[in-house]
């Protein structure tokens, strides 16, 4: 039986609170209050309430901890090393078309290093976490990314663009230079921190996508690491967070597309 530090108690604690919100209004999606943020990025009056409830209950444990949040942005303690990153519904717009697929996202950075993340899907009740050098699990089982060593035989999950994105032309090459290479088309399921937790827990060989923001991977980061998975950006370096491009991948497939990719 594994054993949960004090922080990952409260972050499960306020994942699964928050959850009670996002399934009840997913019953109730038509009555939900709708906004655009920007070009295919929307903001529903869930995101909001279930990011206030996070919040409450994350500085009610931790009231000096800082926060970077998705909609409400930064929230600076000067006497904290640490820093909450939160992304209330991680897959909106699957939310908002009633798809049963999205997930709340908590990390815990301490001095600028990930050591602890949850990812929690509430309608399929499966809630990946992992702490630092403690492995990463699915509800009580430990996880491991997949073993398999071909890239042409791997599931390769993807996410975007927008059509209004400026490298969007570029970005679509990538996806047919890809999908001609693979066996299995690849897969955009709308939410990128359950792909990379399915690449974590061995359901798929790999993930890439440009234009993420920190807090759409912050907590797969760590999940992914702690089940031996890889993670680079595109150009296989280790700058995923600046360059806000990423490739997540097993322990076998890294190099090779990363090589497909810059081909």
């Amino acid at each position: 039986m594994r054993t949960i530090s004090a922080n990952m108690n409260v972050i499960i604690k306020a994942c699964e609170k928050a959850s009670k919100i996002l399934i009840r209004d997913f019953g109730e999606i038509e009555k939900l209050q709708v906004s655009v943020k920007g070009p295919s990025d929307y903001v529903s009056s869930a995101d909001k309430k279930v990011e206030e409830n996070i919040i409450a209950d994350l500085k009610k444990s931790r009231p000096n901890y800082s926060i970077l949040s998705e909609e409400i942005g930064e929230i600076k303690s000067e006497n904290s090393e640490y820093r909450w990153i939160i992304d209330p519904i991680d897959g909106t717009l699957n939310f908002l078309h009633g798809i049963p697929h999205f997930a709340i996202s908590i990390a815990l950075e301490r001095k600028n290093e990930i050591i602890c993340g949850v990812i929690y899907d509430p309608i399929k009740n499966e809630l990946f976490l992992a702490e630092k050098e403690k492995g990463a699990y699915l509800n009580s089982q430990r996880i491991k990314v997949s073993g398999r060593k071909k890239l042409k035989d791997a599931m390769i999950f993807t996410g975007g663009p927008s059509f209004s994105s400026k490298n969007k032309d570029s970005i679509l090459k990538e996806y047919k230079k890809i999908s001609n290479y693979l066996h299995s088309p690849i897969r955009k399921m709308g939410s990128a921190s359950l792909d990379m937790a399915y690449v974590a827990a061995g359901r798929a060989e790999g993930f890439f996508q440009r234009n993420l923001n920190y807090w759409d991977i912050a907590a797969g980061i760590i999940i992914v690491k702690e089940a031996g998975g890889l993670i680079t950006d595109c150009s296989g370096n280790s700058d995923y967070i600046s360059k806000r491009n990423i490739i997540v991948t097993n322990a076998h497939i890294n190099q090779d597309l990363v090589n497909l990719i810059n081909d």
